[in-house]
């Protein structure tokens, strides 16, 4: 059983959220009095309940569907599988116990296979980075560091020099014109990993690999608002874009909301790891059009232009993906702008951190509210791990920053 800290247990699957001095489902009324470590430990109490329901090893909780409890369990293979794992170690980071760390150190070599075969799509980078990459982060452990520079030799199999892209699905899938070459906007923050691997021992080509992915995508994937596709379409062999498209969205013409926070976090990250203005300039440019179209309550519908707004599912993990990115992208803008950005992020975490956006009694997941692949009909206002992920990513770095640190640096 893992020990919550201050006095907080999980005795079968019940908690006590009172002494953290909330109660369970009471909504946070303003950044003044938002209070990160109860939202902390909110996330482990959640964590442990989830603990206690999964039926075998090797296996990640991935969803929860609107109005049920039970968890939909996949496999290692499955392109979320190292958000459960990496969500673990950002609360070992918090509550730095060995119980935590115990479990986490479990999930995450689980995950090791992946490393040794070759990809079945770019998720090689969120599966194994956010895993491996926050586990040797706050261990230092050698061979999580190895893990993570064979993952990247298997991502970069993937890249396709004609294009200047690595490419998202090999096989087919529809409207893609498979044998051609696509590339997804998700694809971007997999280029963390090729980035740590080059500068931490690795082949130094994979950083020229990430800088080629990152230009050609801010050329080709992106309209004149500063909108993106979900998916550019390119032939294989002269690398000429054939067609943008929005696989996951309402239109090829729209803003679909997560598509568009995949932009946001891994401009934020190309431009940390390259120092190029270019890119610093454009993760505003891709910001600054989000942030303008957002609702009231700063938690954007699944997809911008969606029919029937305001009567349609929100989607609470763009949302805190968008938070975590807009910590960091904040300190490198700095003044007015970069305030700005830190305000509006921590406003998203106050209201994901609400009674209408966390689950609390509802399920044992951290959120509410999430929406996955709206045209197929799947995971629609769900609590989704990506979601949980991103949001406990987003409380770790605030906490930071109210503690006078930088958003990568350890609590």
């Amino acid at each position: 059983m893992i020990q919550l800290r201050r006095g907080m247990f999980a005795g079968g699957l019940l908690f006590i959220l009172a002494a953290c001095g909330i109660q369970q489902g009471k909504d946070v009324n303003s950044p003044d009095v938002f209070d990160i470590e109860a939202q902390l430990d909110y996330c482990l109490a959640q964590a442990t309940k989830t603990l206690e329901l999964i039926p075998e090893d090797s296996i990640f909780p991935r969803t929860i569907n609107q109005g049920e409890k039970d968890w939909k369990f996949v496999s290692v293979e499955d392109w979320t599988s190292g958000f459960w794992p990496g969500i673990l170690w950002y609360l070992y980071e918090y509550d730095q116990t060995d119980e935590w760390k115990n479990t986490t150190e479990k999930y995450t070599g689980f995950l090791t296979p992946l490393s040794q075969r070759p990809p079945m799509d770019h998720d090689i980078g969120f599966q194994i980075f956010c895993s491996f990459g926050n586990g040797y982060r706050l261990t230092g452990d050698l061979e999580y560091k190895q893990v993570i520079h064979d993952a990247a030799k298997q991502l970069t199999t993937l890249y396709n020099p004609n294009v200047g892209t690595i490419l998202s699905w090999p096989r087919e899938v529809p409207n893609m014109e498979w044998p051609q070459h696509n590339t997804i906007m998700d694809n971007m923050m997999n280029l963390e990993l090729l980035f740590w691997s080059s500068k931490n021992g690795g082949d130094s080509s994979y950083y020229d690999i990430a800088v080629e992915h990152a230009e050609t995508t801010m050329e080709n994937h992106f309209r004149e608002d500063h909108t993106s596709y979900h998916v550019v379409v390119y032939d294989r062999e002269s690398g000429e874009k054939i067609k943008g498209v929005t696989h996951q969205g309402y239109a090829d013409s729209t803003m679909w909301a997560r598509g568009q926070a995949w932009a946001i976090y891994g401009y934020t990250l190309v431009y940390r790891e390259t120092k190029d203005r270019k890119f610093l300039d454009f993760a505003q440019k891709v910001t600054d059009v989000y942030l303008d179209r957002l609702p009231e309550d700063l938690i954007p519908y699944w997809d911008f232009s969606s029919p029937g707004i305001p009567d349609v599912p929100k989607d609470a993990s763009a949302a805190a993906i968008t938070a975590s990115a807009l910590l960091e992208l904040a300190g490198y803008v700095g003044q007015e702008k970069g305030e700005k950005y830190r305000a509006l992020a921590e406003k998203m975490l106050v209201e994901l951190s609400s009674g209408r956006y966390q689950s609390g009694d509802a399920n044992s997941a951290f959120l509410l509210h999430s929406t996955g692949h709206y045209p197929a009909g799947s995971e629609i206002d769900a609590s989704i791990n990506y979601a949980d992920y991103y949001y406990v990513e987003g409380l770790i770095r605030l906490k930071k920053l109210k503690e006078g640190k930088l958003v990568l640096d350890k609590l």
